[in-house]
């Protein structure tokens, strides 16, 4: 299946009085249904260029092929991994400690069925706050100050503008969202002020890691409201739709990636699954390595991704008519930073769950 391509430029050209026109309606709907059927979402957004994101994925190739020991010199694992780096072999996948997904896997499809996770994750994470931060929190670590590595003079600038871009884009979607399924058009983009977002950019050494298989990102699904992927220079990345289809993910040139997470999922009262996905090395994979190698390009694989969230003390609860859902008691009412905790503390990200 070919995710279909939804093009933002109207909706951003149009002025509140246009929204009610039926075709910004049917464009609105249509990006409810994607999010809703499929829980993925490609977009062209004209404030976000190719030439951004390869501008972005340079600077990452720069840091992550810098020895281990100045990488780990950004680490802060006191504040749970949330800014700063955090090195390979330390995230856990969620599905290696779910016993419930764990339990899905026995009844998927052999077609469908993901790369079964042995232990924690082979990727770096960079982890930066990008936007507002509040004055006033009960999640402090959740709202950390930035952390800057000594010798990239460019980074706060860089960070901050392809963060910016992209928050930007999944606040677009939002309203769009918002509009197709029957809510304010601020329904969700109220909720995000002040949100702890995370530009996070992943790098996995594909001169280390490069077997046909090996895992980078265990199955798993995101714990935040919407995350947002420029285009990678590796292919890796699968996804599955609300129907259990496996997907590879192809990001055109130009275009940005969407799927939605957990906190979306709590706010539709189930409408929207958060959507599962992995990172695996697969023969395009080994492919591209082989193209890289012969044009010397970096083998370091980058993926440009950014968690938006909901604000750490904002409530998590079925919005609207998503309130008298079938599904919404599944989704009682709990703060999203509470919530936030409670899952990094089960992929080792706060705390210990046996793999370090």
């Amino acid at each position: 299946m070919e995710l279909p391509v939804v093009d933002l430029s109207r909706y951003l050209e149009c002025s509140g009085e246009q929204l009610g026109t039926d075709d910004l309606l049917d464009a609105c709907r249509e990006v409810s249904r994607i999010l809703r059927e499929t829980g993925a979402l490609l977009i062209k957004d004209p404030r976000c260029s190719a030439q951004d994101n390869d501008r972005f994925i340079d600077m990452m190739e720069t840091f992550f092929q810098m020895p281990d020991d100045f990488k780990r010199l950004q680490e802060r694992p006191n504040l749970h991994y949330q800014v700063g780096v955090t090195p390979e072999g330390v995230e856990v996948p969620r599905s290696l400690v779910d016993e419930e997904m764990q339990k899905t896997f026995k009844t998927m499809p052999k077609e469908y069925k993901p790369h079964i996770p042995k232990g924690p994750d082979h990727k770096w994470r960079y982890m930066w706050r990008v936007g507002p931060r509040p004055s006033n929190t009960r999640f402090k670590e959740l709202n950390s100050e930035p952390v800057i590595p000594e010798g990239f003079p460019e980074w706060q600038e860089e960070m901050d503008s392809w963060g910016y871009k992209m928050i930007s884009a999944v606040e677009a979607v939002a309203e769009m969202a918002a509009i197709g399924f029957g809510l304010p058009k601020d329904a969700f983009t109220s909720l995000m002020k002040q949100g702890p977002h995370l530009l996070a950019p992943t790098g996995s050494d594909l001169s280390c890691y490069n077997k046909e298989g090996t895992i980078f990102a265990g199955y798993h699904y995101d714990l935040n409201f919407l995350t947002i992927h420029g285009r990678s220079r590796f292919p890796g990345l699968y996804i599955w739709l609300k129907n259990g289809e496996k997907v590879a993910v192809k990001v055109p040139v130009g275009c940005l990636f969407i799927q939605t997470g957990k906190q979306i999922e709590w706010l539709t009262g189930g409408e929207c699954i958060a959507g599962m996905h992995e990172v695996v090395v697969t023969s395009k994979t080994k492919d591209a390595i082989k193209l890289a190698k012969e044009q010397n390009r970096s083998l370091w694989r980058v993926s440009s991704t950014l968690f938006a969230h909901i604000a750490s003390d904002a409530e998590l609860k079925p919005l609207g008519h998503f309130a008298e859902s079938s599904l919404a008691s599944n989704y009682p009412a709990i703060s999203a930073g509470e919530y936030v905790e409670q899952e990094l503390s089960v992929i080792n990200l706060k705390g210990k769950t046996g793999f370090s």
